[in-house]
């Protein structure tokens, strides 16, 4: 079985099923998106797209409701393809111990997500973090998945390091491998048991290669879609890996084993 470990939403959602189709992926875990650069036809129109992020950042959107709006979208999509996709919810920073349950239990936990992500601390507020881990173990360990691509830099990574430590019980998905941290990282994380690795969005193919032969059994491929293409995400773990045992399990089995699929 071959799991795409992390993707985004993407319209229309049949081009989706049609990426999924092309790369033979049986299942894409999918989280929310609040802009669609696949919509994008030029530069300028894929730069009006991402300024709907920036508008969520600075306050012109409410960052809440938009949330609130990806996440049933996300919901929807799902129910219309349930043996296709399984779900990651996404939450705002910062919420205390009972503002995430709460929200977990209302918008993550009721809508059937298996996890909590992409969680986007930036540089200095990984810590704010910590409420969260400790709502998830709450609720039955669900896995969290953060972004560590920049503006992250290794302190901020480290910070992260310490509460999986902290919280051994709840599983934390390094987003795209530390980003340009990615040695580090990999030397950080052996004695963690509970940090996995996801392979999409690294700049060279030593990232993902030494990540595998390190932890063949911690890492899952992905594509980031829209920002990759499935079949290319896939083909570069195919280069890399030569053991077809090990293949599988980045390719399906790891991340299958840890949702439980």
């Amino acid at each position: 079985m071959v799991i795409d470990s992390h993707a985004h939403v993407m319209h229309p959602p049949q081009r989706q099923l049609e990426l999924m189709a092309e790369a033979k992926v049986d299942y894409t875990v999918l989280f929310t998106t609040t802009m669609h650069p696949e919509t994008a036809t030029s530069m300028k129109t894929l730069e009006e797209e991402m300024n709907k992020l920036y508008d969520i950042l600075n306050g012109v959107k409410n960052p809440i409701n938009e949330r609130i709006n990806a996440i049933a979208e996300l919901a929807t999509i799902i129910k219309e393809n349930p043996t296709k996709y399984i779900g990651f919810g996404s939450i705002p920073l910062g919420l205390s111990y009972n503002e995430n349950l709460e929200w977990i239990n209302r918008y993550i936990v009721a809508n059937g997500f298996r996890g909590i992500g992409e969680l986007p601390p930036g540089t200095g507020q990984v810590t704010r973090l910590e409420p969260l881990f400790r709502a998830s173990q709450e609720v039955g360990n669900l896995p969290l998945w953060v972004h560590t691509f920049m503006p992250l830099n290794f302190e901020d990574i480290k910070e992260l390091l310490w509460l999986a430590k902290k919280h051994p019980a709840v599983s934390l998905i390094l987003g795209h491998l530390g980003g340009i941290h990615w040695l580090n990282t990999l030397k950080a994380v052996r004695d963690i048991p509970n940090i996995y690795l996801d392979l999409s969005a690294t700049f060279t193919t030593m990232a993902p290669s030494f990540a595998i032969k390190e932890y063949p059994e911690r890492t899952f491929f992905s594509s980031d879609a829209p920002y990759c293409s499935p079949l290319t995400a896939r083909t570069i773990i195919e280069q890399i890996v030569t053991d077809p045992y090990v293949l599988e399990q980045v390719l399906g089995g790891n991340i299958a084993r840890l949702l439980q699929i």
